[in-house]
């Protein structure tokens, strides 16, 4: 097996987060992708703010499709098993699985970015396909090309997971970032061998691809597209049943359900339904603490950047939010660069895609307890932003 072709890294990641205490079951949405496989040359991209459960089910899909080995031990116990086409679909595809946000070395140029994913992708084709006309220093395009002209039935499932890992580098040119684009485009777009791509990040393709790149890819938000919306982040039926384990399993449960939709949930999906934020909800059971998870967890210097360099457009507004008084805004998720916002709309838009600020009816809000005491920690912290502070302490909730 390869590092990318037929890997069994995501049966091994997806077996042991099946395993954990509080894993909840969102394997049906196989069923989704099932007649897209079937139809083959099928691309959609999912794009939702992190800790999400974008990996995890990247990972899920990588292990339920790919030949690397029998994932029957995990997906028998699960609700997909149930579905008509189960036996069908299991282990029985070709899949390129590739994490683009994983630099497992210092990195510092686009070109030893791309040429380590290029040249790990074309061994492990040569190695599954030796009587293949092409070279290890091939390109990989060139090299599935020729993996297809010899054997039609040669087609394979693409899940790309943080697509937009690239976006947010320092070492990454506008001239590369578009090269880039390029490459993703040459690799997927009107090629035979491709059955499926799925691809996964924070920033929606349309904020990039302003032309023809990507344009092959439907895309779903959390905001314009109900499909896939109760695949990333918790439903409060699905809370509600990880807190009866919690219950049942933890003396001393110093966590309440209230606490969890008060602290993690608030999240507004396109059915209009609401979602929680899933890894801080499985950290605060599994500590028996309500705190601040999510934004822990990785960097949350956007939110700096954005409103320290525009305090004067987001200043009034801000200080409401941090009241608990949501304000108007015209949200566009594709104006989400991150050293470019100039308006108030663009930067409320960002904090939107980024998972910051919550979304609902034309207004945006600070979704949950989690996000406030980070707002608020800001506020107080940062020395520019006194003002907004003061304005926040005078304004009254509606």
């Amino acid at each position: 097996m390869g590092i990318y072709l037929n890997s069994e890294s995501a049966y091994t990641l997806y077996r042991s987060e099946t395993q954990k205490p509080y894993f909840v079951d969102k394997s049906q949405m196989l069923t989704e992708l099932f007649p897209l496989v079937e139809e083959g040359a099928n691309h959609i991209c999912i794009t939702r703010p992190r800790r999400f459960g974008k990996t995890v089910t990247a990972n899920m899909i990588a292990a339920f499709f790919s030949q690397a080995r029998d994932a029957s031990d995990i997906f028998d116990s699960l609700s997909i098993s149930r579905a008509g086409e189960y036996r069908k679909h299991l282990n029985h595809y070709a899949v390129i699985h590739i994490s683009l946000n994983d630099i497992s070395r210092q990195c510092t140029s686009y070109e030893e970015y791309i040429t380590r994913i290029e040249g790990r992708l074309v061994k492990d084709l040569k190695k599954a396909y030796p009587k293949a006309e092409f070279e290890e220093g091939d390109s990989a395009v060139d090299a599935l090309l020729e993996i297809y002209a010899e054997n039609q039935e040669a087609r394979f499932i693409f899940i790309l997971d943080e697509w937009d890992f690239l976006f947010h580098q320092p070492f990454v040119t506008e001239n590369e970032k578009r090269a880039y684009l390029g490459f993703l485009r040459s690799l997927l777009k009107d090629r035979p061998y491709v059955l499926l791509a799925y691809m996964t990040g924070i920033l929606p393709i349309a904020k990039y691809s302003s032309g023809s790149e990507l344009n092959m890819f439907s895309e779903y938000t959390m905001l314009t597209e109900e499909k896939f919306s109760d695949v990333f982040g918790f439903t409060d039926m699905e809370v509600d049943e990880l807190y009866e384990r919690f219950i049942r399993n933890t003396e001393n449960a110093h966590v309440t359900r209230e606490g969890l939709r008060y602290w993690y949930n608030g999240y507004h999906i396109c059915s209009g339904e609401r979602v929680y934020n899933p890894r801080s909800v499985v950290c605060a059971l599994r500590n028996n603490n309500l705190g601040n998870y999510w934004t822990s967890a990785g960097p949350y210097d956007e939110i700096y950047y954005y409103i320290e360099n525009n305090v004067a457009a987001v200043r009034d507004d801000l200080a409401l939010m941090v009241s608990g008084i949501p304000v108007p805004a015209k949200v566009r998720e594709y104006a989400a660069t991150s050293m470019n916002l100039k308006t108030k709309d663009e930067i409320f838009s960002s904090m939107v895609v980024y998972g910051f600020l919550s979304y609902e009816n034309g207004k945006v809000s600070i979704p949950n307890k989690e996000l406030m005491d980070r707002f608020d920690e800001m506020l107080q912290r940062e020395p520019s932003l006194g003002y907004v502070y003061q304005l926040s302490q005078n304004a009254a909730p509606i």
